[in-house]
């Protein structure tokens, strides 16, 4: 009869159900980019460090490397939705450190075809001033003034 291996790790760390792509595909399924980051066209990364306690829930957070404009605020509102599973640690209660470092990217502009710039030519605005004295017995007479205003 063999005899058991015993685990490698005295304290099992806590794991996403679904591994490090599945935590990644989360945390961007969940990400809301902020409308101040949006105006001021803001991209980079934010780095959190997050606490999970024995039981898998995040229960503090700290923004190590800050980017602002609510980037920070958004990082740290979807870093708090995770749930990890932790493994039996012989009845110890352990409270387990990680980084999780956020990219904020500017959506790609719509593929919205932009029409070609024309070049610029001359514009030509006529305009035509009438003024008119009607007179009882006689013909009207008529006042008529005409500009021509080119552009180019």
């Amino acid at each position: 009869m063999e005899k058991e291996k015993k685990a490698k790790h005295f304290i099992q760390q806590p794991e996403y159900p679904g591994g490090p792509a599945a935590l990644t595909k989360f945390i961007y399924a969940n990400l809301r980019y902020p409308a101040a980051a949006l105006e001021a066209k803001i991209e980079g990364t934010v780095l959190v460090e997050y606490d999970i306690d024995y039981k898998g829930n995040v229960v503090d957070t700290r923004v190590l490397q800050t980017l602002g404009f609510g980037c920070d605020e958004e990082a740290v509102r979807v870093v708090r939705l995770l749930k990890f599973a932790v493994g039996r640690n012989r009845g110890v209660k352990v409270l387990f450190h990680k980084k999780a470092h956020i990219r904020f990217k500017l959506p790609a502009p719509a593929n919205i075809p932009v029409p070609a710039p024309q070049p610029a030519t001359g514009m030509q605005v006529n305009y035509v001033y009438t003024t008119a004295k009607p007179e009882p017995a006689e013909q009207p007479k008529t006042n008529t003034y005409s500009y021509t205003v080119t552009l180019k």
